[in-house]
């Protein structure tokens, strides 16, 4: 009896012993596993998310690539050497943030804006921050040396080479170049998928805009391992080197638009020459214009003032201002005409020097009269009276719409610049659905010869004046010639003629032939041939005077194009417009024009076809006077 409940204790301990073997076992087992998992099999995630937090990754800056003219020699946009200035608060002692900034400022000499936005950067737990802060941007090495030489006086601080932007041009090139800036908030939000950081550069208009993802190349980097208060703990880093960023060839030729910057002068407006047969745009000014360096350096601009001035530098006036295109658009009411057979060429039509029309009176601009004229005649001497009366009652508005539209007025280019305006090719719905009120035949007289609603920048003029150079075929106008990989000076792109408008099946090519033979017709015998005194090149254009308000002042234009008797391949448009001036005579634009096809064909300089046109004894000689012994 007693043997048989021994034996059962024995039983009941052994197990108990096994179960908590058993146990024991299951336990070191889950131990073991999870060692595994953590060590082995999520090591690798651990390990990275170990160095991610004791790492500091500092940016190294990517070159931005250079940007040249089509002669790619001298480049139009380089970076050059600079600094920018850096500290870290947590290495400082005995000393604040603004001891060493204070020191920073006399050395630097820094006016107190700059050192305010300085002051700004500190955090107030500073005394715990040993990740650099970066206090200034764009200095040199003669503002770097002092600090360098004098090292034991500010703790903390450090510097590191980065390129600065540097425009070799302060001319209205700015207008295409751009400029470049830090990226903002706002920017950061669209850009960040595409690589870009809080420290960014990146353009900020024009060429330097549109093809920052050409020009911006990929930062480097370099890793350091640092302590839980962020203090480095190596002297050398991993390094990942930048990928600079490809150099642009552009259309632009600085010569002519050298040449271009100084017929223009100092008159508000703008001017385009374009090859008709490629779309090159091979000069673009406007004044008055804004000096890009201006916001790469360090210490405070005039970006501001630049932005309330009302002159509007910023304003690139070939592509962002549309004007009434005045007697300009008697060169499509010439090519309507002609292509509609809406009134015969050779017809004539008496100029009394005003119309009625209704209960209202519209006078030509020469008030006697031009007398009887044909079409040709009528755009020689851009006799309002001529056009008004086949506009209202012969063509119509339908059709002078329809021509308008059908030659790019009303409707942006698509040039690679940012923020074309699309002008205004007015019709009866239009009106409408802008004013609420009806289309009328004073407005119908009024967009025969250019005046009312109708609006358009220089460019659309030239790309007008291109497409009946090249017969009926527009090409987008375009800015950017070649993009070189500056390493290997491989092509990655090279851009090719593209054709965006072709109505050279729609309208026969003796519309075209007569309506370049009326245009030359204005430089032979009419309003142009006092403008026009170049002996280099045979020009065909069309003037344009247009009113502006009640105050007597007057926008200028001239559209033309030239050599005329030459191949299409061998011409090139040129638009001078000139907004705003106070005598309705003083025809600015067609003199600049004139300067303009003297120094191209003449290969002269913008001096030296101000003295050849002396030596011609051009009667306008530039407005300079002729030496006393000459006159």
């Amino acid at each position: 009896m007693g043997f048989g409940r021994s034996e059962n204790l024995g039983k009941e301990n052994k197990f108990r012993i096994w179960t908590l073997g058993l146990f024991i076992f299951l336990i070191f087992f889950i131990l073991i596993g999870r060692l595994f998992s953590l060590q082995v099999v999520n090591g690798f995630i651990y390990l990275n998310r170990s160095r991610a937090v004791s790492r500091r990754t500092i940016t190294i800056p990517s070159q931005r690539g250079k940007i040249y003219d089509k002669n790619h020699d001298t480049p139009l946009v380089d970076n050059v050497d600079s600094f920018s200035l850096f500290l870290i608060p947590g290495e400082l002692k005995s000393e604040t943030p603004e001891d060493i900034i204070n020191r920073l400022h006399n050395v630097l000499k820094l006016p107190d804006s700059v050192i305010n936005e300085v002051y700004s950067k500190i955090p107030l737990n500073w005394r715990n921050v040993y990740t650099p802060i970066e206090l200034l941007t764009g200095l040199d090495l003669h503002d770097i040396t002092p600090i360098a030489e004098n090292k034991e006086l500010y703790p903390g601080v450090s510097w590191e080479s980065r390129p600065l932007r540097y425009y070799n041009t302060e001319g209205s090139l700015a207008h295409v170049l751009g400029y470049v800036g830090k990226i903002n908030y706002e920017e950061l939000q669209i850009l960040y998928n595409q690589g870009y950081t809080a420290n960014s550069i990146l353009g900020k208009s024009g060429i330097e805009k549109t093809y920052d993802h050409y020009l911006k190349g990929e930062d480097g980097f370099k890793y350091n391992t640092v302590d839980v208060q962020g203090r480095n703990l190596e002297r050398e880093g991993t390094i990942t080197p930048p990928a600079n960023g490809y150099d642009l060839v552009l259309t632009i030729d600085r010569d002519i638009q050298s040449l271009v910057e100084s017929a223009i002068g100092e008159h508000l407006g703008s001017a385009v020459v374009l090859k008709p047969s490629t779309g090159e745009i091979l000069a673009m000014a406007s004044y008055p214009s804004f000096n890009p360096n201006e916001f790469t350096e360090p210490g405070p601009n005039n970006f501001n003032s630049l932005s309330l001035n009302p002159q509007f530098p910023f304003l690139n006036r070939a592509i962002q201002s549309a004007y009434p295109t005045a007697s300009t658009s008697k060169i499509m009411m010439t090519l309507a005409t002609l292509a509609e057979k809406a009134f015969p060429a050779d017809k004539l039509i008496n100029c009394t020097g005003s119309m009625e029309l209704g209960n209202r009176t519209f006078h030509c601009h020469k008030l006697t009269g031009h007398g009887r004229l044909n079409l040709m005649e009528a755009l020689g001497e851009s006799c309002n009276v001529y056009f008004g009366t086949v506009g209202v009652d012969y063509l119509g508005i339908d059709n002078i719409y329809y021509y308008n539209d059908l030659f790019g007025f009303g409707a942006p280019s698509g040039i690679d610049l940012e923020g074309e305006v699309s002008g205004i090719n007015p019709n009866p719905q239009w009106k409408e659905q802008v004013y609420n009120t009806p289309w009328t035949l004073g407005d119908t007289l009024n967009s025969s010869i250019g005046q009312g609603f109708m609006l358009a920048t220089p460019l659309q003029a030239a790309n007008m004046c291109a497409m009946i150079v090249n017969d009926g075929k527009m090409y987008r106008p375009h800015l950017l010639s070649e993009v070189i990989d500056p390493d290997t000076n491989e092509v990655i792109y090279d851009a090719e003629p593209e054709l965006i408008r072709n109505v050279s099946d729609m309208i026969d090519q003796d519309v075209f032939d007569q309506t370049k033979e009326a245009m030359r017709f204005v430089v032979t015998n009419g309003t142009a041939r006092l403008g026009i005194m170049t002996d280099d090149v045979a020009v065909a254009g069309k003037t344009g005077t247009g009113e502006v308000g009640s105050d007597e002042n007057w926008h200028a234009w001239f559209v033309s194009y030239g050599p005329y008797d030459a191949p299409v391949e061998d011409q090139v448009v040129v638009v001078t417009q000139i907004e705003a001036y106070n005598d309705e005579w003083d025809w600015w634009a067609i003199k600049a024009a004139d300067i303009i096809y003297g120094g191209i064909f003449g290969n002269r300089t913008f001096e030296e076809e101000v003295q050849h046109k002396k030596e011609q004894r051009v009667w306008y000689a530039w407005d300079i006077p002729l030496d006393e012994e000459e006159e």
